[in-house]
């Protein structure tokens, strides 16, 4: 069992910054992405940014330029960097963990999802 526990979330103007931070606890037979997404009032939750096996990263197109994801493995932990913060970015932003589990001897691919830290943009 992993258990995800977001963090960094807050209140902050208009063309600020802040930095989340996922900490993960457990372990995972193998991690195929770290992910974050977020969900704002009203709308579905969607792609913000994800990291995968090689550090390769991916980012949505309103996200590119802006933030940028990262990682620590010594800290199991993944991070993301907003910059240039607009309104618009008001969301609950929730990471998620891909990969395998070893379930009954068997491999099973799942995920996890943390609690979600709320970032709020606004003068």
């Amino acid at each position: 069992q992993v258990q995800l526990v977001e963090s960094g979330g807050g209140l902050v103007q208009p063309g600020g910054s802040l930095r989340l931070s996922c900490a993960a606890s457990g372990s995972m037979f193998s991690i195929a992405s770290r992910d974050w997404y977020r969900q704002a009032p009203g709308k579905q939750r969607e792609f913000v940014a994800g990291i995968a096996s090689g550090d390769i990263t991916s980012y949505a197109d309103y996200a590119k330029g802006r933030f940028a994801i990262s990682r620590d493995n010594a800290k199991n932990t993944v991070y993301l960097e907003m910059n240039s913060l607009k309104p618009a970015d008001t969301a609950v932003y929730y990471c998620q963990f891909e990969g395998t589990v070893i379930t009954g001897g068997r491999l099973e691919f799942t995920d996890y999802w943390g609690q979600g830290t709320q970032v709020t943009v606004s003068s």
